[in-house]
């Protein structure tokens, strides 16, 4: 009997053992989940590096490239200039008409792009997009602050002032 009760001790030592070894064991797991989250933690930061990096690749080459668009619709518009400017007998009509198709189509092209023309005259002038060049005295019939002329056309590109118009504002005579 002696030999089975020094077995049941040392099985309750290796039991205890084994106690002794779990309580150790949640400070292994947890010291591996610090590794694995480290090793994620340095994962997404070299990700993020690598993101950022596309991205300003990206963005360079659409900047670069960015008018490439515009420029393949202007060439024909070159292509009408140097053949009106070719006309060899001075017609002054096929002159006049190859620079007027050359505007219209130039025309087409920025409004395809979004650029429009500001219109202005006999509007009240608006600071946001027009340019005072000068100011005269309000003649009959027209009221204070309003364009009486236009200097040079302004144009907008969708909602914003690609330039603005320059204009002549009439002021009160007072």
């Amino acid at each position: 009997m002696t030999e089975e009760g020094d077995e049941s001790i040392e099985e309750l030592s290796e039991e205890e053992k084994s106690d002794e070894i779990e309580i150790v064991d949640p400070i292994i797991i947890l010291e591996g989940k610090i590794e694995e989250l480290e090793k994620e933690k340095q994962y997404s930061a070299a990700e993020l590096v690598n993101l950022r990096q596309r991205y300003a690749r990206e963005r360079n080459t659409l900047m670069k490239f960015s008018g490439m668009n515009l420029a393949s619709k202007i060439l024909p518009v070159l292509d009408n200039l140097e053949k009106a400017i070719s006309i060899e007998n001075s017609e002054s009509e096929k002159f006049i008409e190859g620079v007027n198709l050359t505007a219209k189509t130039l025309k087409l092209v920025l409004e395809n792009e979004g650029v429009e023309k500001i219109d202005a005259l006999d509007k009240v002038f608006n600071p946001s997009f027009m340019e005072a060049i000068a100011v005269i005295p309000a003649p009959e019939g027209k009221e204070p602050g309003t364009v009486i002329e236009v200097i040079e056309q302004g144009y907008m590109f969708h909602e914003r002032v690609l330039r603005p118009v320059k204009v002549i504002v009439t002021e009160d005579q007072n």
